[in-house]
Parts: C-alpha cells; sequence; structure tokens
C-alpha cells in the first residue's frame, strides 16, 4: 500500500482513532504495557503528531487503542514540517507524541529540549543502535539503503562497490535520487556523519553532476524500471511493496545492497518521543512503549508497510531481506543533522 498523500504546507489533518475503546476500557485495570490504566485520568485521549505512513500508524494506533482504551488523535504531515510546528508551538503544543520516518527531526525537536525522557522499559525493549546515545526519543522502525537497477541496463558486477562512488565521472547522467524528501536528506547525514563533511560535499557535488532528480522514492524506482536511468538511490520497502501490487514499476530492477558498513548500507531509524510539554504524559509513554513492544512491533511485521522491526527481538516480515545481513554502519541517531546537511544540499545547488 501506498502513503498516504502528504499535507502541504503547516495544514494537518486530524484523526481520532478510537477502535473498540468503550469495550476495552471497562473491565481492565492495566494494558501490557505496564501502567495503570484505573480512572478517568488514566484514559484521556492523547494527542499523535505523525510524519510515519498514515496508514501504518492508523494499524498501530488502532492497536494500541484497542488493547488500552486510550484515544489518539493524529495529526499528520511530514517529517521536518511536524518538527518545525512543534518547536514553534513551544510549551503550547497539543502534541503528546511525536513519530517520524527519519531520526533528523526527531534530533531537531531534542535540540529545543522537546522531549521527556523514556522509561527504562521501553528503552530496553530497543538494541542502543537503534536509538540516540542520550535516550531522549527511540527507534520503532527502520528503512534500509539500497540501489535499484535496472537490469537490462547494468550488470551486477557493473554496479558501484560504494554509494561514494556514484560521484565518479563515469556515472553521469545515470543515477536517480529524490533530493527534496526527508529520505534522502536522511541518507546525506549518514554520509557526512560517516565521512565528514569535505567528503560528504564532494559526494554532493558529484551527484549534483551524475544525478537526475525525481520527486519521490517510488518515481525514482519507476524511472529506473521504465530505463530513464540504469540506478537509483532509494529505501526498500518502495521496491518489496510494488510487487505486491501489479509490480509495474520494479519488473525490470533488482535490488543492489552495498554492506561492508558502507554508507549505502544505512539504515534510518523511525522515532518516537514523549513531548516534555505533553499533559498526559502517562497515558504518552504507554504509546510509545506499545509501539516498540511485542504488539506494536507484530502489527509492524504483518503490515503491507514492509519496514524493519527493531523492538522486542520480533522477526521483521519474511518477504525482506534479514536486518541482520545488511551489514549496516552504527551511527548514533542524534548525530543525523538536518539542517547541516539542508545547508550543505542547498550549497550544492541540489536543493
Amino acid at each position: 500500500m501506498r502513503r498516504t498523500a502528504r499535507l502541504a504546507g503547516a495544514l494537518v489533518t486530524s484523526v481520532a482513532i478510537a477502535a473498540t475503546a468503550a469495550a476495552c476500557g471497562s473491565g481492565s485495570s492495566s494494558s501490557s504495557t505496564g501502567t495503570s490504566s484505573a480512572g478517568s485520568d488514566a484514559k484521556s485521549p492523547i494527542t499523535l503528531y505523525n510524519a510515519q505512513h498514515e496508514d501504518l500508524m492508523a494499524e498501530m494506533v488502532g492497536a494500541f487503542t484497542k488493547q488500552t482504551g486510550i484515544e489518539v488523535k493524529v495529526r499528520n504531515g511530514s517529517d521536518l514540517e511536524m518538527a518545525n510546528q512543534i518547536v514553534a508551538e513551544g510549551e503550547n503544543s497539543p502534541a503528546d507524541v511525536f513519530v517520524t520516518e527519519n531520526s533528523p527531526a526527531m534530533t531537531l525537536v531534542d535540540s529545543k529540549s522537546g522531549f521527556a525522557p523514556i522509561a527504562a522499559a521501553t528503552l530496553d525493549q530497543v538494541p542502543s543502535r537503534y536509538r540516540p546515545s542520550n535516550n531522549h526519543w527511540v527507534g520503532f522502525a527502520a528503512r534500509a539503503t539500497v540501489l535499484v537497477y535496472n537490469t537490462k541496463q547494468v550488470s551486477a558486477a557493473e554496479l558501484p562497490k560504494s554509494i561514494m562512488d556514484l560521484a565518479d565521472p563515469k556515472w553521469k547522467g545515470k543515477v536517480g535520487y529524490s533530493p527534496t524528501g526527508a529520505d534522502f536528506q536522511a541518507i546525506v547525514s549518514a554520509v557526512v556523519a560517516l565521512k565528514g563533511e569535505a567528503e560528504g560535499k564532494r559526494w554532493l557535488d558529484g551527484l549534483k553532476a551524475n544525478g537526475v532528480a525525481f520527486q519521490g522514492n517510488g518515481t525514482v524506482m519507476k524511472a529506473v524500471n521504465d530505463g530513464q536511468v540504469p540506478v537509483g538511490i532509494i529505501y526498500h520497502y518502495y521496491w518489496y511493496q510494488d510487487p505486491a501490487e501489479a509490480g509495474d514499476n520494479s519488473s525490470n530492477t533488482k535490488l543492489h545492497f552495498f554492506r561492508n558498513e558502507d554508507p549505502g548500507a544505512f539504515t534510518s531509524v523511525s522515532g518516537a518521543g514523549v513531548l516534555a510539554s505533553s499533559k498526559h504524559a502517562a497515558q504518552a509513554q504507554q504509546l510509545v512503549e506499545f509501539l516498540t513492544g511485542k504488539e506494536g512491533q507484530q502489527v509492524l511485521s504483518d503490515s503491507t508497510a514492509l519496514e524493519y522491526t527493531v523492538g522486542s527481538d520480533v522477526p521483521a516480515n519474511k518477504a525482506l531481506e534479514p536486518l541482520d545481513k545488511l551489514q549496516a554502519p552504527v551511527i548514533d541517531p542524534s548525530k543525523l543533522n538536518s539542517q547541516t546537511v539542508i545547508t550543505m544540499m542547498q550549497d550544492a545547488g541540489i536543493l
């Protein structure tokens, strides 16, 4: 299932998800998250600022409401749109929880002291590599960087050994990418974190010279499939989702995994955090604990989102290349700086 279209500008839509709240709100004194739900205040509705896929979060939040009886009002937007809104709202923000597709937006909110500490029990559900070193928020999903290639235009033996090689003039006019999205900006952040700003600048300059810009990862994949460019930088799940539909945008392609802790093997962390300004902190902590717990991670694994599970030892969807086989580099998510990267991309003429 494709992601629901994002809203433009600062507009967000409020969606109340209260699946079987009344039925599940009675006859239970606690939820499986371990937080007492007794009393009306324990059932107070909370507000989620959501920058993840809308259909995925509807499933996960619906399961949470069914289990706990806690209603979640969802406002949808993009990573940096929602992060900037939270920063602008400050202590007056109605948000209780913020979730993203990529971690730089979490870092932006955290840089303004926007998050409350995450409960220790929740942190224990997620390996340290999928949360920032300061533990101010936590990862609940991951997506792998891949190179999609047209098998009729390039052989596996001709593919670059590193994503850094795409700056070589031999790839001029042959690389598709989507520079305006948070996905690609997270990948650039990983390049800078691993290789430094000087190498990051060289790579961006080379990509500007060699690359063909498209709007969105799905468009990049289709361009590769149609033969407009031989290769494209995307996240893994776009390719895995397509055959589940008609397969029209991936039938001529395969995925290339860089592995070897290359920047091109970067796995981006989708974050969840409790806002320091939350008026319903206990319920907000319950939601984040659920997202990273066995029940929430199983919803993710069973969904058509085809993103990687990272918590509570719940295996990812069997269709995916195993996460532990990707040989991804270990990067502290809090080191992925969106503002630095955006400035570098602007200086390179990519943005």
